[in-house]
């Protein structure tokens, strides 16, 4: 009897290291984007009004929260991304920091999804790609001239007031994404 609970344990105990493993093989961080403390790369976006916006105009008393993304256009993950990121808008700029979410879809798309979703930040187009190819989060899965080029690498990356790189949060693939609630907690213990 005794023999057959240690394997029943035994067997529950190396199900739980395979399901954790996995789950940490899908939250694999991926080292992509500019380095850490280094100097944040320009920015060259547009807002919903087609005006370029610059780091230091989104930038908020204690620096800026990039989100990177795909499409708010195609990509469900993205479009919850965005939604989940607005949840969390309020916390965040109380703690200090400017908001904005960068994408290479066109400034329609951005504000139909922005109106539509009440969006408390600016939803930016990158459409040339620049400022992906700047941060070096350029999907390059896509050639130019494809539907998609100009898709980043799904992130985000905190820009202190300084202008240099505090934080980022790449992963691999694209449906692992940064949890906000957690990030909001991260900063608030930082400012204590």
């Amino acid at each position: 009897m005794k023999n057959l609970k240690l394997i029943k344990t035994a067997a529950t105990l190396l199900s739980l290291f395979i399901f954790t493993n996995m789950s940490l093989a899908q939250a694999v961080k991926i080292d992509i984007g500019p380095k850490i403390n280094g100097i944040a790369p320009r920015f060259d976006v547009t807002n919903n009004q087609g005006r370029q916006v610059s780091i230091r105009d989104l930038s908020g008393e204690k620096g800026l929260i990039v989100l990177f993304f795909r499409s708010a256009d195609w990509c469900p993950f993205c479009k919850q991304h965005l939604i989940e990121f607005n949840a969390q808008a309020e916390n965040l700029k109380n703690l200090g920091y400017g908001l904005a979410a960068v994408s290479y879809d066109n400034s329609e798309v951005l504000k139909t999804f922005s109106e539509k979703h009440n969006m408390s930040y600016p939803l930016l187009s990158d459409i040339d790609a620049k400022t992906m190819i700047n941060y070096d989060i350029l999907n390059t899965q896509y050639n130019k001239g494809t539907e998609h080029y100009g898709i980043p690498h799904p992130g985000v990356i905190i820009i202190n007031k300084q202008g240099n790189i505090t934080h980022k949060h790449f992963f691999e693939g694209y449906k692992k994404r940064v949890k906000f609630a957690e990030l909001y907690q991260d900063l608030k213990t930082l400012s204590l």
